[in-house]
């Protein structure tokens, strides 16, 4: 078996030293989905839902927990964030959320991909709380991750 790079030998939590590795261009990018009644996806696109517009709240909370993602995951690192894209898109279902997390980096921005969309994802369930009762929040997945060297 493998082992656990986040636990010492004697299996208690650690975080990772990554202090040898050289710094790189890392990118991540992630998505997910959230179900809506065919009312409340109507209420978005009119931008008719009492608490505000629905889709550039979500995508300011996914750009905020992006920057979030280490003080709310123990063992993730504090990285200095390049970008963070957030596109939100109406389906017939609801919305599908991706998100771009770009650093210049000893470790990559996985866990802060998946933090924006998660975060997103819930703002609009939060948003439509009131209305919609059976929402429901899936597939929140990692689709991309990219690590290249840099040229100066």
């Amino acid at each position: 078996m493998k082992k656990f790079t986040h636990t010492d030998d004697s299996g208690k939590a650690n975080m990772v030293d990554v202090s040898a590795k050289h710094t790189q261009l890392r990118i991540a990018r992630a998505k997910g989905n959230i179900k809506l009644a065919p009312e409340t996806i109507e209420l978005i696109k009119e931008n008719n839902i009492k608490k505000g517009d629905v889709l550039t709240v979500a995508e300011i909370a996914g750009i905020q927990a992006a920057k979030q993602a280490s003080s709310l995951i123990p063992l993730c690192h504090p990285l200095q964030i390049t970008n963070v894209k957030i596109n939100t898109e109406i389906i017939n279902t609801g919305v599908s959320i991706t998100s771009t997390v770009t650093c210049i980096g000893q470790t990559g921005v996985e866990m802060e991909a998946l933090t924006a969309v998660s975060v997103a994802l819930l703002t609009i369930y939060d948003m439509c709380k009131a209305i919609d009762k059976n929402m429901i929040i899936e597939n929140i997945m990692l689709i991309d991750k990219q690590k290249r060297d840099i040229k100066l």
